[in-house]
């Protein structure tokens, strides 16, 4: 898959060159691609002047970064003290069956990506679920059933 490396381009020339930069390059690079593509960094390092071995080591080293397309909605699904007594492991693991991927995949139509995470700051709602900037409570097996489906409908309705 080849990206349109002008819009790098042009992310690289709306930026200084001082020291500091690279991280909100490569940050503005994931908001426009959804994630940071190889050419990007190529890209990045020729104009910088960096090693793209530096490059990786930043983007390996922050979870914010992704080196792979991710899905247009990425469910989130809290493992926090609070959400594990409550079941977030069995929830995790029933999104997992349920979509067919592991915890950091995507799914082959490219609509979900799943993501265990450390905390989400709602432990008075635990289990708690994440899609996109959305939180859902109390959330089991057949809620999670519902937040497919639902998110589902919403990527068929857009395309």
């Amino acid at each position: 898959m080849s990206i349109d490396i002008t819009k790098v381009e042009s992310i690289l020339a709306a930026s200084g060159r001082g020291k500091g930069v690279l991280i909100p390059i490569l940050q503005a690079v994931q908001n426009e691609f959804g994630y940071v593509p190889r050419e990007a960094v190529d890209c990045v390092a020729e104009t910088l002047d960096v090693f793209p071995v530096d490059i990786y080591g930043i983007l390996t080293f922050y979870s914010q970064f992704y080196l792979e397309p991710r899905g247009r909605y990425t469910i989130r699904v809290c493992q926090g003290t609070a959400c594990h007594v409550m079941g977030s492991k069995e929830v995790l693991d029933h999104f997992s069956r349920q979509l067919g991927i592991e915890d950091g995949g995507t799914t082959e139509d490219g609509v979900f990506s799943l993501e265990r995470v450390a905390c989400l700051g709602c432990c008075g709602m635990a289990p708690v679920v994440a899609v996109g900037e959305e939180f859902y409570g109390a959330v089991d097996m057949t809620k999670a059933d519902e937040l497919i489906a639902t998110w589902r409908a919403k990527a068929e309705e857009s395309e």
